[in-house]
Order: C-alpha cells, then sequence, then structure tokens
C-alpha cells in the first residue's frame, strides 16, 4: 500500500536516513570562538578619518585594519575549487580579484559558506570573455553569473559598483583622508554592503582581508550591524530585515541595539517585497540549518505574523510568549530537521512546506503517537504502509507527553493504525491546498486577533 496523496513527499538533496523522528545525525558547527583571541599584534593599522554620519549608532566607524588570512586560520583550500579557478583565470589576465560578503565572514568562523562571491577590477563583459560559460544578469546591478563544474559563482565588477554608488543616498559620505586609490575603491564598494560582518573584503593572492567597516569587531562580539543607519538601510531595501533575522539565526548572533529597534519596527516594510522575493528569503531561512532559530526570531520581531500567519497564530494559542526559551512541537521539528542540514547542504524547498503542513494537520486533530510515527517512516521509505507499522510497533522511545497535538496512546489494531495512517495523509495534503488559499487563512486568523491577517508567503 502505497501513501499516493502526498505530494510534499520529495526527495531532499542528500538521503533522509535514519527516520525524521527518532535518530539524526550531529553536524558540528564552529563558533564565534574561533576568533575572539585575536592577537592584535596581527592587526595592520592603516588610520583614515571616518565617513560623516554613517554609523548608525553614535560612535565612529572601528578603525581600518588590514589582517593577514593566515593569523585567521585562512588558507586557499578552505575556498571551494571551482571558485579558486575562477579566482586563478581572472588574476592570470592581470585583473585584481577579491572574495566578499558573506563567504569571508564564514571563513573567519571556521564555517563552510553557502557560496563564494568574487569581485574584481575586470568589467563585466571582459569577464565573460574570461570564460566560456558566462552571462551577465540583472539590470539595475548587473553581475555575472560563471559556471564552473556544475556550480554557478556570482562575479562583480568594481566599475558597475562606482556607477551604483552614491544613488539615493539620504547620508552624507565624504573621502577618508590619507586614503589611496585602491583603498578608496574597497571602501566604497563596502560601505554599500548590508551589515558590517559582511563589509569584509578578502584578497586570496596577497592573504590580506580588509575590514573597513568594523566587521571583526562584530564578528567578535557576535553582533548584526548595519553598514549604514539601520532605519535608512530597511528603508533602502526592504529585504534586509529578513537578511538580518536569517543571517543572527544562522550565526547564533544577537542585533545590536539600533539594528533590533528597527527590525522591529520597520517590519511592515516588507509588505512591499515581492512575493517571489519573500519565498526566496524563507527558503533560506528554513532549508539551510537554521529553521528553529529563525522561526523564534521571526516571532520575537513581530515577523511571522506577517509570513506565516497560521504559525503565528500556533503560538498565539498555545501561548507562546514573544522571547520564550521553552519549545514546542513546531519547533521541535524543525529543530531535529536542522540537524540534517547545512548552509552547503540545504534540502528543498517543499520538505519543509510538508513540515509546516504536516505540523498543522496534527495541530487540527491530535494523532496516536504511533500514527505519527508510521505516517512518517511511510513517507521516509516512499509509501510503504505496511512495514512502517512493523517498524513502528517496535519503537521502545516514548513520546513527549507536552505536545499538545499528539493524542493519548492507544492499542490499536494492525486495520485501524492504516486506516488512520490514510486519514492523516489526506489531512496533510488537505492542508497543503488550505495553506495557499486566502479565504481559508483569513478564516483562520479571524479567531486570533493578536495576529494580523496575511497571506504573504503562500
Amino acid at each position: 500500500m502505497a501513501v499516493s496523496g502526498l505530494c510534499f513527499a520529495c526527495k531532499p538533496h542528500f538521503t533522509l536516513r535514519p527516520p525524521l523522528f527518532h535518530c539524526f545525525r550531529k553536524i558540528r558547527f564552529s563558533s564565534v570562538a574561533a576568533i575572539v583571541t585575536l592577537d592584535e599584534s596581527v592587526i595592520q593599522g592603516a588610520h583614515f578619518s571616518p565617513a560623516k554620519n554613517v554609523n548608525g549608532e553614535g560612535s565612529k566607524l572601528s578603525q581600518w585594519k588590514k589582517l593577514n588570512s593566515q593569523d585567521l586560520g585562512i588558507s586557499t583550500s578552505n575556498i571551494s575549487k571551482p571558485t579558486r579557478k575562477i579566482l586563478n583565470g581572472l588574476k592570470t589576465k592581470g585583473y585584481e580579484v577579491y572574495l566578499v560578503g558573506g563567504c569571508v565572514r564564514d571563513l573567519i568562523l571556521k564555517r563552510t559558506p553557502k557560496d563564494f562571491d568574487i569581485i574584481t577590477t575586470a568589467e563585466l563583459r571582459e569577464v565573460v570573455k574570461a570564460f566560456s560559460r558566462c552571462e551577465i544578469i540583472g539590470r539595475r546591478f548587473p553581475i555575472c553569473h560563471v559556471h564552473m563544474d556544475d556550480t554557478i559563482v556570482e562575479v562583480s565588477s568594481f566599475s558597475t559598483s562606482a556607477r551604483n554608488f552614491g544613488r539615493g543616498l539620504t547620508y552624507e559620505i565624504e573621502k577618508p583622508a590619507g586614503s589611496d586609490k585602491k583603498d578608496f575603491v574597497r571602501w566604497r564598494n563596502c560601505l554599500q554592503r548590508d551589515f558590517t560582518i559582511n563589509g569584509l573584503m578578502f584578497d586570496p593572492f596577497a592573504r590580506i582581508i580588509y575590514d573597513y567597516m568594523g566587521g571583526i569587531e562584530d564578528i567578535k562580539k557576535a553582533k548584526v550591524r548595519t553598514v549604514i543607519p539601520a532605519s535608512t538601510s530597511f528603508q533602502e531595501d526592504g529585504a534586509r530585515i529578513l537578511r538580518a533575522i536569517r543571517i543572527a539565526a544562522r550565526l547564533g548572533f544577537s542585533f545590536s541595539r539600533e539594528t533590533a529597534h528597527f527590525v522591529k519596527n520597520l517590519s511592515c516594510l516588507i509588505l512591499r517585497l515581492d512575493k517571489s522575493r519573500l519565498l526566496m528569503e524563507m527558503n533560506y531561512m528554513m532549508a539551510y540549518g537554521s529553521a528553529e532559530a529563525s522561526l523564534r526570531l521571526l516571532w520575537k520581531f513581530g515577523l511571522l505574523e506577517l509570513l506565516l500567519p497560521i504559525q503565528a497564530a500556533y503560538f498565539v494559542r498555545t501561548g507562546f510568549r514573544r522571547r520564550d526559551k521553552r519549545s514546542n512541537m513546531l519547533l521541535s521539528l524543525f529543530s531535529k530537521l536542522d540537524r540534517l542540514l547545512a548552509p552547503n547542504r540545504p534540502c528543498y524547498s517543499s520538505l519543509w512546506v510538508g513540515i509546516l503542513a504536516f505540523h498543522k494537520a496534527l495541530s487540527n486533530k491530535p494523532r496516536d503517537p504511533l500514527v505519527v510515527a508510521a505516517f512518517s517512516l511511510a513517507v521516509h521509505n516512499g509509501g510503504d504502509i505496511p512495514e512502517a507499522i512493523n517498524i513502528a510497533k517496535n519503537i521502545n522511545k516514548s513520546h513527549d507527553g507536552s505536545f499538545h497535538e499528539l493524542s493519548e496512546p492507544q492499542n490499536l489494531e494492525n486495520l485501524t493504525l492504516v486506516n488512520e495512517v490514510m486519514d492523516l495523509a489526506a489531512s496533510v495534503k488537505s492542508t497543503l491546498s488550505e495553506m495557499t488559499d486566502e479565504h481559508f487563512v483569513s478564516q483562520a486568523m479571524s479567531a486570533y486577533p493578536q495576529a494580523p491577517f496575511s497571506d504573504l508567503v503562500f
């Protein structure tokens, strides 16, 4: 017998074995402690006057710093092979090349970057000429997509960045005193980044990391801080609010005081974003190993109501407070999923969407723990319910009695158990349809006035 209606049971990028509910492989992550003991003697200070009114929290920008990447434990072997090929290809043609953004931050934190971004002194058309499989994408901020060994690496140009610099600026910027031309070009590019910890630039050939925005200091402090005043930064691009949540969740960082204030008070800006962009940002949060932390932060800062209102209503109904440290079944499900994922090993979006539907179906109608276990095993093994039931009956570990979504265990006969599993499958399928129905979402939310009406993601 097969569970034919489980349209969310797509294979992820890796095999989920053993079953999702019972045994999870541990993934080890490095922590910020890796750089807390940086020897200040390795920092070669280039002391320049900071730009006026750029730092949003009343203090001056940190002094410019150049750091030896080897002193931070970074070697070229930490850079993916496709990225190294592109860096070498541009360098041999005489262009300057740097790694920029989150990949530099992750290398410092001894984490595997989700991807690598390159910036070069070459024009984009020169990048296209340098690689056989390369195209320019984007109109407002064009970049190159270089295809290398089944991987796409983004390559941007300093010249494109320069043309975009200063567009619509509402804050004062001046060239720092004492900077040479190359420093100014790098500084200007870093100033356009979203957060200080993403404003680092790494020359892998000179083995130097350039820190113009105080990113190293904020990594030490485990802080997410906007490069420019947070109110201005978020109004320029509302998606930065969601990226702030994603980065803080993935790294286990907290927000600076000003950034936290405007994440909460400007959350309505995400209403301006296209739904496709919202779904992309949600997928980055949910599919890359930090779903539980992301859900907690979205709830804490009042964004969950806008993005996933049904789940927000569940939190309201169960009395889950904004700063609650407790768990619940929804968070527990995603905590277990997170243990199987990583930034370079995500799952398909259909998996986390399916988990939301699965939890909602259980929230609507609590089930016997054996039914839940058999259903989960059937999803895992391709729909063989008899096999799933046989395995489920041999599980000795007791269920978590604090989960309201699980009813008291009953001694169910096999036929009844099969029918219950099929009924749960039908309920999950129905819930998937309801999650995308605007009328159903509005109807579901009406019982929870604390959570506003929204159907932004689905």
